[in-house]
């Protein structure tokens, strides 16, 4: 993301047209580059310290499980946005962010162990004001937000649900 921001800062964030465009078909693969995108360094710079904080907490999961929910949140949020968001490029990796947030709180609903309680507490302590991010805001893509939580908490239920925990022996 850095080398990627670097890039498109020197070139006047043309790579930002990568980004995903509502509901137009050739804009489908920004479903794919746009949470590599950034509006600024600041954009990037506060999507990247929440992304290892909440990386590294959906982490103590397992490389596995974040590798699919992630995949799915990202794929999701970025299909969601382009089917319901409003005109102009949308950017950023905080669907990814929103995503990975909502699972983690999911995650502590579904499962109930203390571990999860617990890092949900932590994650509510340190991003619990993420919550006002759900809201529209201009200039900022709360569609994304809005997706990722969707898709974190999607894949939580689907992951953790009881069904899935009998066909996975645990």
């Amino acid at each position: 993301m850095l080398v990627l921001q670097l890039l498109n800062s020197v070139s006047g964030y043309s790579l930002n047209a990568w980004g995903v465009i509502p509901r137009r078909i050739e804009s489908l693969p920004g479903i794919l580059f746009a949470p590599w995108l950034h509006g600024g360094w600041l954009h990037l710079l506060g999507n990247l310290s929440g992304l290892l904080v909440l990386g590294a907490l959906t982490l103590v999961e397992s490389r596995r499980d974040f590798v699919k929910a992630s995949v799915f949140i990202l794929l999701g949020s970025g299909l969601l946005v382009w089917l319901f968001g409003r005109e102009g490029i949308h950017v950023g990796a905080s669907g990814w962010l929103f995503g990975l947030w909502s699972l983690l709180l999911a995650r502590a609903w579904f499962r109930r162990s203390w571990l999860d309680l617990l890092l949900a507490v932590l994650v509510l302590f340190l991003h619990g004001g993420w919550v006002f991010g759900l809201l529209p805001q201009h200039g900022v893509s709360f569609e994304y937000h809005l997706a990722g939580t969707l898709c974190g908490g999607l894949y939580a239920a689907w992951r953790y649900s009881p069904r899935q925990r009998r066909q996975q022996g645990g």
